[in-house]
C-alpha cells in the first residue's frame, strides 16, 4: 500500500517538531510491517489499531497493509466495555495499542490483495453494538483518486490535518488523500484550546494550502483565534450539517470564497459531493463527484424528487463486517442507501437531516436539522440541537436546546420568534438554554445526550 505514500509527500508531527520524508515513512513502513508477518497470523487477519500517537497509526496502518493484514481502527480512548464490544463484532487477532513488544522474527511481508478487506471502520459502539464499515484497497484507491482530481495536487500540496485518525475524514480525506499527492500533512489531531487560539498564526506561519474539519472545530477557532491574514487555503468542512450562516463566518475568517460544504460517509470512503461558498446555499453539496444520487420515496428510486438520498459509486463499502443481513439493508438495488434525506434538484442534492432524527408531530414529519438551522438563523444563537419528546396528543413534539451568545435571547423570547419564521408544527414547544451541547469524539452533536440533559434541566 505504499502507492499512498507519493514521491515528495511527507509527514509533519507539529506537537513534536518532528518531520518524516517519504524514504523514512517507506523505511518504517517495511520494518513494521516485516515485524508483524513475523507474528506467523494467517493473511487477512484483523489487526485493530488503537494508537494515539498519529505518524505511529498511520506507518502502522501501511504495515498492515503490506504484512497481508486487515487494519480495524479505533478511538485510541476506547473503554475496556467498548474493547469487548469490538472483540465481539470483528474477531481480531491482534490489538496494537503502544504497549505490544514486536521485535521478535521478521518475515515475509506479503501485501493484501487489493480487493481484499483492508480497512474496517467502526461507526458506532459508544452505546451499542458496533459496525463495522468494510473498505478494500481498491475502494480506498478509487475515492482518493477521486479526491485528488476534484481538489487539486496544487491545492493539497500542504495540510493540516486537525481531526482524529480514527474515522473517514481524518485518515482518508485530511492524511492519506495528501499523501497520495505528494503533499505534506501537518499532524496536529483535536487541537486544545491553546492550540485553536493560535490557530490563525499557525496556518500562516506553515503557510497551510488546505485542511478540512468539522463545524464545531470552526466555533471554537472564530472565537478564539484571530484570523489569517494571507489567504490561499481550500478549506472544507464536513461531518455534520453546515449552517449558511456559519459558512459564511469561516469565509470571512480565512478571507477567502474557497471554503467548501462537503458530503461524505464511512460508508462511501470519504468525500462524494462538496460546493465551494460561491455556490451557497443552505444544505447544498451539490452532483455527486464520482457518481451518481438519487433519492429512494415510496417505495421508488428517483432522480428529481425529495426521499432518502441513494448513492452509485465504484468506492462505497463492500459491506458490514460479519452482518449480511444488515448489508442487504444497506442497499438499494445496488444504491447505498445513505440514511440521510434530501432534495434533488438542477443544481445537484440538497441535504435536508437524517432519517432517524426526523419528529412526527401528528403525522407531520418535522427534520431536527430544519429546527436546527432555523434556531441558528437567530443572531443570538450561537449553535443549537433539536429533538423529538413525546406528546400525548401528537405523539411527538418538537423540543431543542442551544447555545446563546451573551445578550442572546431567553427561550420564551425565542419561541416567539420562531413562530414569525417557520410553520406552526415546526415551532418549538420547548425550547432549553443551555452553555454547551455534548459531542462524540467526531464532532457531531449527540442529540440523544442533548435531549436527555435538556430534560432533565427543562
Amino acid at each position: 500500500m505504499s502507492v499512498f505514500l507519493a514521491p515528495g509527500c511527507s509527514l509533519v508531527d507539529l506537537r513534536e517538531g518532528r518531520e518524516w520524508d517519504r524514504a523514512a515513512l517507506l523505511d518504517s513502513v517495511a520494518e513494521q510491517a516485516g515485524r508483524l508477518a513475523g507474528l506467523g497470523l494467517p493473511k487477512g487477519a484483523r489487526v485493530v489499531l488503537s494508537l494515539a500517537e498519529p505518524v505511529s497509526c498511520l506507518t502502522a496502518l501501511l504495515a498492515c497493509w503490506e504484512a497481508g493484514f486487515c487494519a480495524v481502527l479505533v478511538n485510541p480512548g476506547i473503554t475496556g466495555d467498548e474493547r469487548a464490544r469490538v472483540d465481539a463484532a470483528c474477531t481480531p487477532a491482534l490489538w496494537l495499542d503502544g504497549d505490544q513488544d514486536l521485535t521478535g522474527t521478521v518475515g515475509k511481508a506479503v501485501a493484501l490483495d487489493e480487493d481484499a478487506p483492508a480497512l474496517i471502520l467502526m461507526t458506532s459502539g459508544t452505546t451499542g453494538t458496533p459496525k463495522g464499515v468494510v473498505l478494500s484497497g481498491r475502494v480506498l484507491k478509487a475515492r482518493i483518486d477521486s479526491n485528488i482530481r476534484q481538489i487539486g495536487a496544487k491545492a493539497l500540496k500542504r495540510s493540516l490535518c486537525p481531526l482524529p485518525l480514527h474515522f473517514g475524514h481524518g485518515l482518508i480525506g485530511n492524511c492519506l488523500t495528501p499523501l497520495a499527492a505528494g503533499g505534506q500533512v501537518m499532524l496536529m489531531p483535536q487541537p486544545s484550546m491553546v492550540e485553536m487560539a493560535g490557530f490563525g498564526a499557525l496556518l500562516e506561519a506553515r503557510d497551510v494550502t488546505f485542511m478540512s474539519s468539522v463545524p464545531s472545530l470552526w466555533r471554537m477557532v472564530l472565537r478564539l483565534s484571530a484570523p489569517v491574514s494571507r489567504p490561499g487555503m481550500r478549506v472544507h468542512v464536513g461531518s455534520a450539517p453546515l449552517s449558511l450562516e456559519l459558512w459564511r463566518e469561516i469565509a470571512g475568517w480565512c478571507g477567502s470564497e474557497d471554503v467548501w460544504n462537503m458530503y461524505g460517509m464511512t460508508e462511501s470512503a470519504n468525500w462524494v459531493a462538496g460546493v465551494p461558498l460561491t455556490r451557497a446555499r443552505e444544505g447544498l453539496v451539490g452532483p455527486a463527484w464520482n457518481g451518481d444520487f438519487a433519492v429512494l420515496r415510496d417505495g421508488e428510486i428517483k432522480r428529481e424528487a425529495q426521499g432518502e438520498v441513494l448513492l452509485r459509486d465504484a468506492a462505497v463499502m463492500s459491506g458490514l463486517w460479519a452482518a449480511p443481513e444488515a448489508t442487504a439493508l444497506a442497499f438499494e438495488a445496488g444504491w447505498l442507501r445513505t440514511g440521510d434525506v434530501g432534495e434533488i434538484g438542477e443544481e445537484g442534492l440538497v441535504l435536508l437531516g437524517r432519517l432517524k432524527s426526523e419528529i412526527n408531530r401528528g403525522g407531520v414529519k418535522v427534520l431536527a436539522e430544519e429546527i436546527d438551522a432555523l434556531l441558528e438563523r437567530h443572531p443570538g444563537v450561537a449553535e443549537a440541537c433539536a429533538f423529538g419528546i413525546p406528546d400525548p396528543v401528537a405523539g411527538e413534539a418538537v423540543a431543542a436546546a442551544y447555545v446563546a451568545h451573551p445578550s442572546g435571547p431567553d427561550p420564551v423570547a425565542l419561541k416567539e420568534w420562531c413562530a414569525t419564521q417557520v410553520r406552526s408544527e415546526a415551532v418549538p414547544g420547548l425550547l432549553v438554554a443551555m452553555t454547551s451541547l455534548p459531542r462524540n469524539d467526531r464532532g457531531k452533536l449527540s442529540r440523544d445526550q442533548v435531549r436527555d440533559l435538556a430534560l432533565a434541566k427543562g
